[in-house]
């Protein structure tokens, strides 16, 4: 074959404190990725700088062009979480863009195949740095023939992993571990040289050549290895999942609760009563089902319903308790409101205000596999989805625990159940003779997770982009991404203006339970999410456009930077960072909050500054003095919390649930906004400061003090009288900044500025004040990229780009935004 040719894979890993890269010619022949150079790079905490003009820079050496790359492969880990989203992150926005195959290597196979290319045989274990005392030990077989994986990917304390290591005989030991822990671990074996403790290019290539002769991979085929579903090996849930599993094992607490409460919706009419969060914030059907993780305050109603349904296969209230604080157990239940009627003959035990238990499910992992222990719906609410949703939420659990496949198994006679799991895409693979009670066989029945799609990674999409366009696109094409909290968004502008798609996807439900967001599962869900919003991004251009609009047709990609959740922002910048390569376009940085003043153009094309703007979110509370495009002065911001911080902590002082503005401003409608006097801080300040602490406290002081006084809560008047205060100070502060600046016209901007209360208040001042005011649609207060892609057109226009040398910040000077 001559070399220009040439098909190539290129390959990288940035699991640990070195990227690792190389390229390799694949022969499709022998199924064999040949080494053509590699690089080794210390890179510490600078992956994410460092990754693409370190590529670029090899593949330039070689005389490789863009088009000559058929292939991506990139480790998975396990290693740093960061580390491994900024290698699968750059890895999907290269595959996308040029729509080749993404095939994913583990980070400690790559360490592995790498000692086994320097002569190394034997039994090897590879020990992997995992942080907090912790390792990732995994043991191979070394021979001339290859590696042989002989563990699953887990996670355990290093002193523990080195005492099991030192049982086995002649062993040698590798991993980035070792650099904290070689003492801990040279008692257990012969620790290799420290080159060989790392992955390595031709590690990863030979990884790929492996699953290839194996018929596990085939870099030339995209539909096996679609970047969306490439995925990173955690070995273990998020933070806040797994001190959640803690809580709810926990036999001291009897009312135990998931995350903060959810109050009653009665009007106020009577006392404030608390439900388990999920209650309210998780209700994803039309029958107010609800679904949230077993606590053992609720194995007795498991035990009664199994009772109920499983006969005398049934586990009792002890059996299931003990389950609950497994690391590898993952076990959820399904609850209607009390107020239900029951129509089945299942006892619901439950304390009143809680819910009532209808159903639940759970499963072991083991060995990469999720087998499902159990499931269980009450009769009376069948055929509703409960038992598909339960054994979606274990699915999701079970993924992040590194399980890959699913098994379980079925009454032989049970005909029924038997079609629902072929519905959810398992097989029969065998037959357990009497495995049950009464001697009746059991039906083996395997397949990949069934994890609920919805319509990507567990979260419904949005579509905002606007039906009306008429025009025919004009160049530029800018794809823009917006990823700083708990959305993940696309949108695709046009040189007119035009947004041609504006999709988003959000996370609400994944940490509505725990009172907020939690940046670690947010950082999960959008490697998750981002490949599926892109691709229904172009989706709905095309629709809009007549013609297909596909990564090729663009001129640049957009990303936001800054300000938001640094390993939330850190996925968006790369996929971006890593498309934009791949397509040779220009990259171009917007700050998130310039976003929100930009979005003004989707309620009103013809705005122009000058103009003061309110930026009001979960995270910022500002005046800013729009004095053009780009050009920005921040006349005054809080001094301690933001708006929608507030109302979050006050909707969780009552037990609203999470987020906190919507319900709030529901129950403020029933409510008297004089009915309570909170203080308005810093109203009369002379300045343009703002301060919501006070406010808050003020709250939470009253809300407690009612308690003590057992006297009931009347929800509404506190909502409203909450609320009426914050307002009051917003428009008296938006009134000096328009008085002192002369601006003629007052804007929004930020998810609080879809309060309708506070859109109404402004509403009234620029009326009185002869102002203009502009805001934007209700669909784009909130984070979306539709705002990113028409600043990115700006800066198109102005030849401003970034570097791929760019990085994600938590925070960023709006009077600088580029």
């Amino acid at each position: 074959m001559a070399e220009s040719q040439k098909r190539y894979l290129v390959a990288f890993d940035t699991a640990n404190e070195h990227i690792a890269l190389a390229t390799g010619s694949l022969d499709a022949a022998t199924r064999t990725v040949h080494p053509e150079a590699e690089r080794s790079i210390l890179a510490r905490r600078a992956s994410n700088t460092r990754l693409l003009p370190e590529l670029d820079q090899l593949l330039s050496e070689q005389g490789v062009a863009r088009e000559d790359v058929a292939a991506v492969a990139v480790g998975r880990g396990p290693g740093s979480f960061t580390g491994v989203r900024i290698a699968l992150a750059t890895a999907k926005g290269v595959a996308s863009a040029l729509g080749v195959a993404l095939v994913g290597v583990s980070t400690l196979d790559a360490v592995a195949w790498n000692a086994q290319a320097h002569g190394v045989r034997g039994r090897l274990a590879v020990v992997a740095d995992a942080m907090r005392h912790e390792v990732y030990p995994v043991r191979f077989d070394l021979t001339d023939d290859g590696v042989r994986r002989l563990d699953v990917d887990t996670v355990a304390k290093a002193q523990a992993a080195a005492d099991r290591l030192a049982a086995e005989p002649d062993l040698v030991i590798a991993g980035d571990g070792l650099a904290k822990y070689r003492d801990l671990f040279a008692v257990a074996g012969t620790v290799l040289p420290e080159e060989l403790w790392c992955p390595t290019g031709r590690g990863l290539l030979a990884c790929v050549t492996a699953a290839w002769r194996a018929d596990e991979a085939d870099p030339f085929d995209v539909r096996r290895h679609d970047p969306a579903f490439v995925l990173p090996v955690y070995t273990r849930l998020s933070d806040a999942e797994e001190n959640e599993r803690i809580r709810l094992a926990d036999t001291a607490a009897r009312n135990l609760q998931t995350g903060v409460g959810a109050v009653a919706p009665d009007g106020g009419k009577g006392r404030a009563t608390m439900h388990t969060a999920a209650v309210l914030a998780a209700v994803s059907e039309a029958d107010g089902i609800a679904y949230r993780p077993l606590d053992v305050a609720h194995a007795a109603d498991v035990a009664a319903l199994e009772r109920a349904v499983m006969g005398s296969d049934a586990w009792n209230e002890r059996m299931v308790a003990d389950e609950l604080p497994r690391r590898d157990r993952t076990w959820w239940a399904a609850f209607v409101p009390n107020e239900t009627p029951a129509t089945g003959d299942v006892p619901a035990t439950v304390a009143p205000g809680e819910g009532r238990l209808v159903g639940y499910a759970g499963g072991l992992v083991v060995d990469g596999e999720l087998q499902i222990l159990k499931v269980g719906v009450d009769p009376a609410w069948r055929r509703r989805g409960i038992a598909k949703t339960l054994i979606a939420r274990v699915a999701e659990d079970a993924r992040s625990l590194g399980a890959a496949s699913c098994s379980l198994e079925v009454r032989a006679g049970n005909a029924g159940a038997q079609a629902f799991y072929e519905a959810l895409g398992l097989a029969s693979i065998g037959v357990r003779p009497r495995y049950y009670s009464d001697r009746e066989d059991a039906v083996i029945m395997s397949g990949p997770l069934p994890v609920q799609a919805h319509d990507v990674a567990g979260m419904e999409l949005q579509d905002h982009t606007d039906m009306t366009i008429d025009a025919a696109p004009a160049r530029p094409l800018i794809l823009a991404i917006e990823s700083s909290c708990d959305e993940t968004a696309a949108a695709i502008v046009d040189g007119n203006g035009e947004l041609l798609s504006d999709v988003i996807a959000s996370q609400i439900d994944f940490h509505s339970r725990f009172g907020g967001v939690v940046p670690e599962i947010a950082s999960r869900k959008h490697i998750e999410a981002i490949c599926g919003v892109c691709d229904e991004c172009f989706d709905v251009a095309s629709a809009n456009d007549g013609r297909r609009v596909a990564w090729a047709d663009l001129d640049a990609v957009a990303v936001t930077y800054a300000p938001g959740l640094v390993g939330a922002l850190v996925v968006g910048v790369a996929f971006a960072k890593g498309a934009a390569w791949a397509l040779n376009v220009p990259f171009i940085g917007v700050n998130h909050l310039e976003g929100h003043l930009y979005a003004n153009k989707i309620g009103d094309a013809d705005f122009r500054p000058p103009a003061v703007v309110s930026l009001v979110s979960g995270g910022n509370t500002m005046l800013v003095h729009m004095r053009d495009w780009g050009d920005y002065e921040t006349l005054g911001a809080t001094i301690d919390d933001a708006v929608g911080e507030a109302f979050d902590k006050v909707a969780k002082a009552l037990g609203l649930g999470y987020p906190g503005g919507p319900v709030i401003s529901q129950y403020a409608e029933r409510g008297n906004p004089r009915a309570i006097a909170f203080p308005r801080a810093m109203m009369h300040s002379h300045d343009l400061r703002f301060s919501l602490s006070g406010l808050k406290t003020a709250v939470v002081n009253y809300i407690n003090g009612e308690r003590q006084a057992d006297r009931p809560l009347n929800i509404p008047d506190i909502a409203a009288s909450f609320q009426q205060a914050v307002v009051d100070v917003q428009v008296a502060k938006a009134k000096m900044a328009l008085e002192q600046t002369g601006a003629p016209t007052f804007c929004l901007g930020g998810g609080v500025s879809a309060n309708p209360c506070l859109r109404a208040a402004y509403e009234k001042l620029c009326r009185k004040m002869g102002v203009k005011l502009v805001m934007p649609p209700l669909r784009s207060c909130g984070d979306n990229a539709g705002m990113i892609a028409l600043v990115a057109l700006d800066r198109y226009r102005q030849g401003k780009f970034f570097g791929l040398d760019a990085d994600a910040h938590a925070h960023a000077d709006l009077d600088k935004p580029y």
